[in-house]
């Protein structure tokens, strides 16, 4: 992986699981997969970008700490989903914002694996042409 280094890659699968629980059960080709897409949409961003991401992954990991006393990835679920709620809500926009662009990319590295278009009823048409009438 070029933007996301395999500490930042495994930590994003964590929170990726309490966002969307389907993960957990994904093989390793499947969670592979989610992070290739992830990665890739990464490259697309600048330099600075990329380490806002990074450097908000380890936000998340470590916000927790305060009230609990415990990194993100050594809480029980119920716990990881109270810390995700509050930065979903999060006064702060800066924070609320970057939550819900590690939303947008879970979703996409999730959802944008040809396996799982039957899941949410996606049947693209490669063809698109193909509605097209000549008169």
């Amino acid at each position: 992986m070029e933007s996301l280094s395999d500490k930042h890659a495994a930590f994003f699968l964590v929170v990726a699981e309490s966002i969307t629980p389907e993960v957990e059960s994904l093989d390793a080709g499947g969670r592979a997969r989610m992070t290739a897409i992830v990665d890739t949409t990464l490259q697309d961003r600048d330099a600075a970008t990329r380490a806002q991401f990074g450097t908000f992954l380890g936000v998340i990991r470590m916000a927790p700490m305060i009230r609990y006393g415990r990194s993100f990835d050594r809480l029980d679920s119920t716990r990881r989903t109270a810390v995700l709620r509050w930065f979903e809500n999060c006064p702060i926009s800066l924070l609320r914002k970057g939550f819900w662009g590690l939303k947008v990319l879970v979703f996409m590295g999730y959802y944008g694996q040809q396996a799982r278009w039957s899941e949410i009823g996606y049947a693209p048409d490669f063809d698109g042409r193909s509605g097209v009438r000549h008169a």
